[in-house]
C-alpha cells in the first residue's frame, strides 16, 4: 500500500489523474484501481471524477500480479492542444507509439502518462490511430472512456481528416488522384504490408501535387481509410517509394536523410464531447525534412 499526501499543485484535479501521476500509471489502469476499491481518501472510498484538496490522505493498493501496468518514462513530448476529454501531440520521428513486442520502452504512451491517457486496450490507453515509428506529425489521444469511444467512432465514420506530405523518389505524373487498392500482409514477408496479399482489407489514399523536383516530387496525401503502412505501400506500389524508406524504398537512402520523408501535417475533427465545436491543428515540417528539401531546391 502506498500513500500519498495531496500537494498545492495538485488541488481541484481529478483523482484518476492524480493518482496516474503520483503512481506513474496509465490513467485507464488508475481508474481500475478506484473503481475496484484499491484507491481510498482519507480512508473512504471515493468517485474516479473526484476533486481533490491539499492535505489529503491518497492511498493506493497495487494493481494485482499479472496486470499489465505502464509506468511513466521521460521524453520530450510537444502536446499542441489539452483539455478534459483529449490531448493532439506532435510525435517526434523515432518513437514507437505504445509498447509492442520489440518496443517495450521509450513509447509515446509512456511519454504521456502524467497527462492521462485513458480509454481502449490498457497497454495503449487513448490511442485511437498510430503513426509508423519514423513517421513525425499530429497524433490525437483520448483522455476518458467516452472521448475514446466517440474518437473510434468519428475514425471509423471517415470524420478525423489526416493529411501528410511526403517525398517520392522520382517525377509524379500526375497532378492530383487516388490510389483505391487493398492492403494486407505480404504473401512471403510477414513484417511487410502489401498489395499482394491474400488477407486484403480495403485502403483510399488521396494524393496531390505540391512541387516537382528535378529527381523527386513533394505530395500532399490525405487518408480514407488507416492501414498499416498505408502511405508508404502504396506510394511503393506505385512506383514512386517515400525518399528515405528502408522497408519499401528502392533506391539507397541519401546520406543526410535519417529517416523517411513522411509527416502528419494536418489533423481536423468534431471536439468528441462538443460535437459543434470542430478541432484544427498544423504542423510544420520537422527540421531535418525541411533541411533536407532545400539541398534539392
Amino acid at each position: 500500500m502506498k500513500r500519498f499526501t495531496v500537494a498545492a499543485a495538485d488541488a481541484g484535479r481529478r483523482l484518476d489523474v492524480v493518482v496516474a501521476r503520483l503512481t506513474g500509471l496509465s490513467r485507464n489502469a488508475a481508474q481500475r484501481l478506484i473503481v475496484t476499491g484499491r484507491v481510498t481518501v482519507d480512508g473512504r472510498r471515493p468517485d474516479k471524477h473526484d476533486p481533490v484538496r491539499v492535505g489529503q490522505v491518497v492511498a493506493v493498493e497495487p494493481p494485482p500480479a499479472g496486470e499489465p501496468a505502464l509506468t511513466l518514462e521521460a521524453a520530450s513530448i510537444d502536446v499542441v492542444y489539452e483539455d478534459d476529454a483529449l490531448l493532439v501531440v506532435d510525435k517526434p520521428a523515432g518513437m514507437v507509439v505504445h509498447p509492442a513486442a520489440g518496443h517495450e520502452h521509450g513509447t509515446l504512451v509512456q511519454a504521456l502518462l502524467d497527462h492521462g491517457p485513458a480509454g481502449g486496450h490498457p497497454r495503449r490507453p487513448g490511442i485511437v490511430h498510430r503513426l509508423d515509428k519514423d513517421t513525425s506529425g499530429l497524433l490525437v489521444v483520448a483522455r476518458d472512456e467516452v472521448a475514446y469511444r466517440v474518437l473510434v467512432d468519428q475514425m471509423a465514420r471517415r470524420r478525423i481528416e489526416r493529411e501528410y506530405v511526403a517525398l517520392v523518389v522520382g517525377r509524379f505524373p500526375q497532378d492530383e488522384g487516388t490510389v483505391d487498392a487493398p492492403i494486407g500482409r505480404h504473401i512471403r514477408d510477414r513484417k511487410r504490408m502489401s498489395v499482394h496479399t491474400s488477407a486484403p482489407r480495403r485502403a483510399v489514399t488521396h494524393f496531390a501535387v505540391e512541387r516537382r523536383l528535378s529527381e523527386y516530387t513533394l505530395l500532399a496525401l490525405r487518408l480514407e481509410t488507416g492501414r498499416t503502412h498505408q502511405i508508404r505501400v502504396h506510394l511503393a506500389a506505385l512506383g514512386y517509394p517515400v525518399a528515405g524508406d528502408a522497408v519499401y524504398g528502392r533506391a539507397p537512402r541519401p546520406r543526410v536523410l535519417r529517416r523517411q520523408f513522411l509527416h502528419a501535417r494536418r489533423l481536423a475533427f468534431p471536439h468528441p464531447l462538443a460535437p459543434e465545436q470542430r478541432l484544427e491543428f498544423t504542423s510544420s515540417l520537422p527540421a531535418e525534412l525541411a533541411e533536407f528539401l532545400d539541398t534539392l531546391e
